[in-house]
């Protein structure tokens, strides 16, 4: 049995043609391994806070004493012990939402997800063979000449090299607003890949 782990950051909610994307996935993984647990964590209703001086001088005090049980490492350790991680985010401000970007500083942390060895070589701590990344976004950032105006995808992508994640894949529906496309068909053939990816994920 394989752990899933779906982190939820789609502010939209059931609005959200991203979650519409990542449950379709959901629903196909589901369906072709029933024996594999899907959690899923959800940032809208969880509301984790930044780290601010008192809790990122807790953070790191407790770090240093390799005290990792405490409670504020929960998100961490649920993370680096999941088997495949599926995060779906809209693009936000050239990048992804806010709370995402809380949910990743509050997961990282040296002895957390990454250690340094001897040599001062950084190796990540994660279980995770895989990470998916879904999202929608209302211009097209797929032609090579734009995609470095996209920043969600590829800091996610650095994260699992980070985090020692080896397998990072991105699904994005792009050019949903663009009043020339058809927004319709561009979400029927992300659902296509969506449907497909869950059959190798």
């Amino acid at each position: 049995m394989a752990k899933v782990l779906f982190v939820n950051a789609c502010v939209r909610e059931e609005k959200s043609r991203t979650l519409k994307l990542a449950r379709a996935f959901l629903a196909e993984y589901a369906a072709l391994h029933p024996e594999d647990e899907i959690t899923e964590r959800n940032l809208m209703q969880e509301r984790l806070e930044p780290l601010y001086p008192d809790t990122l001088e807790l953070q790191e005090s407790l770090l240093a004493a390799k005290q990792t049980d405490h409670p504020m490492f929960e998100v961490s350790h649920q993370f680096t012990s999941a088997d495949r991680i599926v995060i779906a985010a809209p693009f936000w401000e050239q990048s992804f939402p806010a709370l995402l970007r809380v949910y990743l500083e509050r997961i990282s942390g040296v002895n957390l997800t990454f250690y340094y060895d001897e040599d001062g070589v950084e190796h990540g701590l994660c279980k995770a063979k895989k990470l998916l990344f879904i999202t929608t976004r209302g211009g097209d950032f797929s032609a090579p000449e734009v995609q470095w105006l996209e920043l969600g995808a590829s800091q996610l992508k650095v994260i699992c090299h980070m985090f020692g994640i080896p397998e990072f894949r991105c699904i994005a529906a792009d050019g949903l607003d663009i009043i020339t496309n058809d927004a319709e068909q561009i979400m029927a053939q992300a659902l296509e890949r969506c449907v497909e990816e869950a059959k190798t994920f």
